[in-house]
């Protein structure tokens, strides 16, 4: 496979501001569709299939898991082979997955539906773009993410919704085809076109600073191995805080859409997505202002908080206005705490090997990603009721602030290899 030349770099804007714009489009396209998108799809294979709750929630859990498998191979190989080659793919995969879930009939179907679907998504999602967004930006990296990340709400915000319209107009049958496509339209130019694999690949620097006389452009990579990571009890601590806060997340999101049909309708379930996404949107772009003056740690604790006090308004709320209302007070820390993962551990490791600790981190934390919504669908077929399984959610949460407490603080960084 050839790449289109890179561009020329524009003296006045730092080709990173591209990266991170096409990024943002990217992950619209992969919230919108994917990450967002499972709770209609969940709902969907129940409604139209008559799968059982648990059935299709299991059926989510293994879309994580074998999106965090995907996510570590990519990682591992990301520092060696050009990030293009994994998303266009992985776009792909996606792509065929998408357009053929009117096929899905069976059990069987629905697991390999997931199976796939998760694959494709680890290969072309977070790991490989905040891998590339760490290495094209440093002292700026945060508000970088904060941008980029907004997609993956945007998409919640715009594209998930006409996901439920077309999939409730249609049906899974005839939504499949138009679902693929316009996953492979939204990923796959793009990636072609303006995505390039670091900075030092266009003789740039991190963050636009200028290359002086004799100095080998690029970002100096300096921090933690792999092994010397993993050897850390912050890392652990850190990444078991994450397996309990998105298990809540990621199992509150995933049955969002059918908690909230069976309180207020399918109409202000469709609402409550949009609201859902729009206040990740708000709360992750204060979040990036926040960070220019806060530091990183206490504003992940205080947002893990949030989140969990939010699930627990959640599971009380019976009467629409106040239901809505507590899933834009769930929606607020959604998107920082999504974006604080890969900048904690840039913080914490360094870009050494970023791409593997991070796809490592990552796949420990999918344990808690797969089980959210596997338990929440659980505890719902068990007290057919949502109540129950938020309030579960909501202790998780809070399980996730006491152990990032207790991880205590990053280790100090070793000296920089020779």
């Amino acid at each position: 496979m050839s790449f289109a030349p890179a561009p020329r770099p524009d003296s006045r804007v730092f080709y990173g501001w591209w990266i991170v714009a096409a990024m943002t489009v990217l992950l619209t396209t992969i919230g919108g569709l994917a990450f967002y998108n499972l709770s209609v799809l969940l709902q969907a294979f129940v409604a139209e299939r008559g799968f059982p709750v648990a059935m299709a929630s299991n059926a989510t859990a293994l879309f994580f898991l074998s999106s965090g498998i995907a996510g570590i191979v990519t990682g591992r190989f990301i520092d060696r082979i050009d990030a293009r080659y994994f998303v266009i793919c992985a776009a792909t995969l996606s792509a065929f997955a998408l357009s053929a879930i009117g096929w899905v009939r069976t059990p069987w179907q629905l697991y390999l539906f997931y199976l796939l679907f998760g694959l494709a998504y680890g290969g072309c999602g977070l790991v490989p773009a905040m891998t590339l967004l760490t290495r094209w930006f440093d002292a700026r990296r945060a508000t970088a993410l904060s941008i980029a990340m907004t997609g993956l709400s945007l998409g919640g915000a715009l594209i998930t919704p006409v996901t439920a319209w077309l999939i409730a107009r249609v049906g899974l049958d005839g939504a499949g085809p138009w679902l693929g496509a316009a996953f492979f339209i939204g990923v796959v130019p793009l990636t072609l076109l303006v995505l390039r694999p670091s900075p030092e690949s266009m003789g740039l620097n991190p963050d636009g600073v200028p290359v002086r006389p004799g100095q080998k452009p690029g970002l100096v990579r300096t921090g933690f191995t792999w092994p010397q990571a993993r050897a850390s009890r912050f890392f652990w601590g850190l990444s078991i805080a994450y397996v309990f806060t998105m298990s809540a997340q990621v199992g509150g999101i995933a049955h969002l859409f059918s908690m909230i049909a069976s309180r207020a309708g399918h109409d202000a379930a469709a609402l409550g997505v949009s609201l859902l996404a729009f206040a990740s949107i708000t709360g992750r772009l204060s979040g990036g202002v926040i960070l220019l003056r806060a530091p990183s740690l206490p504003f992940t604790l205080i947002s893990m908080f949030f989140q969990a006090a939010a699930l627990l308004l959640v599971s009380f709320s019976q009467d629409r206005i106040l239901l809505l209302t507590a899933v834009v007070l769930f929606g607020l820390p959604v998107g920082n705490l999504l974006m604080m993962q890969p900048l904690l551990v840039a913080e914490a490791f360094g870009t050494r090997e970023y791409g593997r600790i991070y796809s490592a981190h990552t796949l420990i934390t999918m344990a808690g990603v797969a089980g959210g919504p596997m338990m929440l669908g659980l505890l719902h077929d068990a007290f057919h009721d949502y109540g129950a399984p938020y309030l579960f959610a909501a202790i998780l949460g809070f399980s996730g602030c006491v152990t990032l407490v207790l991880a205590g603080r990053p280790p100090k960084s070793p000296a920089a290899p020779q």
